[in-house]
């Protein structure tokens, strides 16, 4: 018969005196619930004994075994039999035999385990407990990876044999002393002292894993990450770069949030002792990147983003990043309901090496103010935008702008289902041009002023089959009216320079981009749209073409629109969700019969493989900048061979010149617990000072159970360590 003992006979065991003795004041006992098949108490000893599904609950400590013996004189309790014990904060240990004193807190286990977290495993042929707070583990070995129970897989992925191993409870970190780290059973590394935060702690200081690598260009390098947590919303990591022929660098990053906001920043600082187009000449370079965002209160907030280098070749030296053109900016902005007002200044710096930063225009400040209503103007949408600019330069011409517009369009849909849309606009701008010569007929001072209205109509026809399969067919066609001469000679140009026609602007009334340039003159477009959706399936065909009276002058032969006949552009997409996609882009001259732009797109995708592949071929008139013809491909590929073994390689080849730009191959592995992947790359383009390069870079990641990459730490003060939930 199972027996149990409450809470009113557990307190009376625990505070009976001694037959005939005189009762001597005792602190009130906590409460205890012991429960077995077979409980007996010893009147005369104080001894309780207990057999058979042992289970005791004190102070939310509980411990389960198959006997148990308690000796109320000493308060020690000896549980042998299968014993676990769960502490209150949750964590579980498992001993063959158990004592236990001072209600359960502190105690020798033999036969010990116990897991940490949900993952975390600590073994060892003997451990005690202290201050109810550390585990002190003798012959010990620990790992956070999942174990399997099938024979022959019993092994962890990584694990850390020690001659000591320390717990502490609650600065949830683990200590080693004399330790040796295996990876798959096989000792790789040894150490005096280690540390290293235990499964429940997503964030702690300490020494993350290295990138090793060697690379033709810095010679053999060694990355070492040294993460900082400062508090749960603030952390930093700080990353020396060791290279044996391209100096040494110091990355740095800081990171932190707020309510609504935070911010990061990313710098670098190094010397090169082969630096220099001559590659013997010692050059110190440095960078810094960084985003910020900081409210104000509900409608105000301010900002920043920051991209700059010292170098041309410093980002790309170091594989820092592959940015050619950086931009810095700082704004202060404020929103209100659908109205906006931000007023900001930019930055841009050229890495390429024909870029000259002195004729690179400082926008400082640019202002900008949108009004919208919430309610409609004469049924219809009404917007005011309201700009300014002052831009200046080292060399160059210097110009200011103010421009104003408003904007009222009115969609409809006809009793036939037709879709209308009537939009009517007026703007006017006026420039001011210093350090330009000869300056325009009219001095200083440009001015220009244009309406325009134009009406988009679009037609589709819907068939819904009996098989579920639907086809929309779209015809498109817009008609646009303005007065010729928007665009008066000696205008300034700064933000309209880089324009191409495609699909996504055909049918937009105001195409180009930018401020400076607008169309002008009567124009027509027509085009076409269908789509095919089937169960399986989803294809998509676009097509269209824009028409003039007389040709604009301000476009050139690359953007499409020059002469009165535009180019021709087509999109076609098929989708076969979720594994294969592909996309087709065209752009051809239909008077010449030249094809400018010729782009596919295929990604396909089946469990943990993928593939990307790209083709681009660009006519010498479809390449602005004057960069000539360009045919490309590129593509990547991760193929997944087995479970966690993953191959990847990424190639772009220049088909025109018939040689690769860069490449990449690797294979890696990754699981819960480890990721490892090796990597070469070859990069095939030169600059000054730069010439092409190779490497090859070893990353390894310890993971701890719930967290991706948890940090070792050698340090042996434990700081800045926190729980974040």
């Amino acid at each position: 018969m199972r027996r149990a003992l409450p809470l009113a006979a557990a307190l009376a065991l625990a505070c009976a005196p001694a037959h005939g003795a005189t009762p001597a004041p005792k602190k009130p006992a906590s409460d205890v619930l012991l429960q077995a098949d077979e409980v007996d108490y010893d009147s005369d000893n104080h001894i309780v004994t207990a057999h058979g599904h042992v289970e005791v609950d004190r102070d939310g400590r509980i411990l389960t075994s198959d006997t148990l013996v308690y000796d109320q004189n000493t308060d020690v309790l000896t549980a042998t039999g299968h014993v676990t014990l769960m502490d209150a904060k949750g964590n579980v240990s498992f001993s063959q035999r158990a004592v236990l004193t001072d209600k359960m807190r502190d105690g020798v286990l033999d036969g010990f385990q116990a897991l940490i977290g949900k993952t975390g495993r600590l073994a060892a042929n003997k451990a005690h407990r202290d201050e109810d707070r550390f585990t002190t583990a003798i012959r010990a070995a620990y790992t956070p990876c999942k174990i399997c129970n099938k024979p022959g897989q019993t092994t962890p992925l990584w694990q850390v044999k020690a001659y000591r191993v320390v717990h502490d409870q609650l600065k949830h970190r683990i200590k080693f002393h004399d330790a040796t780290i295996e990876a798959f059973g096989v000792p790789v590394a040894y150490t005096p002292y280690l540390s290293q935060p235990d499964p429940t702690v997503r964030y702690s200081s300490g020494i993350l894993m290295p990138d090793i690598g060697s690379s033709t260009t810095i010679g053999y390098f060694l990355r070492l990450p040294i993460y900082i947590s400062m508090s749960p919303s603030q952390d930093a990591t700080i990353a020396p770069l060791i290279t044996t022929h391209g100096g040494d660098v110091l990355e740095g990053e800081y990171r932190e949030r707020w309510m609504n906001g935070g911010m990061w920043l990313q710098g670098s600082v190094g010397y090169n002792p082969n630096g220099g187009i001559s590659l013997n000449q010692g050059q110190i370079y440095s960078d810094l990147f960084g985003s910020g965002r900081t409210p104000i209160d509900n409608v105000w907030s301010t900002g920043f983003d920051v991209q700059v280098s010292s170098d041309q070749t410093f980002l790309q030296r170091y594989d820092i990043s592959f940015l050619d053109r950086l931009t810095t900016d700082l704004f202060l902005q404020g929103e209100s309901g659908r109205s906006r007002f931000a007023i900001s200044g930019y930055f841009f710096q050229g890495l390429r090496p024909t870029d000259d930063n002195r004729t690179f225009p400082v926008p400082l400040p640019l202002i900008q103010y949108t009004y919208i209503p919430e309610d409609h103007l004469l049924d219809g949408q009404f917007r005011f935008d309201l700009s300014s600019v002052a831009l200046t330069r080292n060399v160059g011409t210097d110009d200011q702008r103010v421009s104003a517009e408003m904007r009222w369009r009115k969609p409809w849909i006809t009793g036939n289902g037709m879709l209308m849309t009537l939009e009517a606009d007026a703007r006017g701008d006026v420039y001011h041009i210093d350090n330009e010569a000869p300056l325009p007929p009219s001095g200083h001072y440009v001015e220009r002023g244009l309406p325009y209205v134009a009406l988009d109509w679009r037609w589709p026809f819907v068939s819904n089959a009996p098989s579920g399969n639907s086809y929309v067919i779209e015809p498109i066609a817009q008609a646009f009216w303005a007065p010729y001469g928007g665009n008066p000679k000696n205008l300034p140009n700064e933000d309209s320079a880089s324009f191409e026609l495609d699909e996504n602007n055909l049918f937009d009334f105001d195409s180009l981009p930018g401020q400076d340039l607008v169309e002008d003159g009567p124009h027509f477009t027509g085009g076409l749209r269908a789509d095919a959706i089937f169960p399986f399936a989803h294809v998509e065909e676009l097509i269209g073409e824009s028409f003039r009276l007389k040709p604009d002058p301000i476009f050139a032969a690359d953007t499409g629109l020059a002469g009165k006949d535009s180019d021709i552009v087509e999109r076609f997409s098929i989708k076969f969700e979720p594994y294969l996609e592909l996309t087709h882009r065209l752009d051809f001259d239909p008077d010449s019969g030249t094809v400018e732009r010729n782009e596919a797109y295929i990604t396909g995708t089946y469990g943990r493989s993928s593939a990307q592949v790209s083709y681009v071929q660009l006519a010498p008139s479809a390449v602005t900048l004057g960069l000539g013809s360009r045919e490309e491909i590129n593509s990547q590929f991760d193929l997944n061979l087995f479970r966690y073994w993953q191959a990847f390689a990424a190639i772009q080849r220049d088909l025109i010149a018939g040689q690769m730009i860069n490449t990449e191959y690797g294979l890696g592995y990754e699981d819960e617990c480890i990721a490892i992947a090796l990597a070469y790359r070859r990069k095939y383009t030169s600059q000054p000072g730069l010439p092409p390069s190779t490497a090859v870079i070893l990353h390894v990641g310890l993971k701890t159970g719930d967290q991706d990459v948890k940090p070792f730490s050698l340090f042996h003060q434990d700081i800045f360590t926190y729980n974040r939930p």
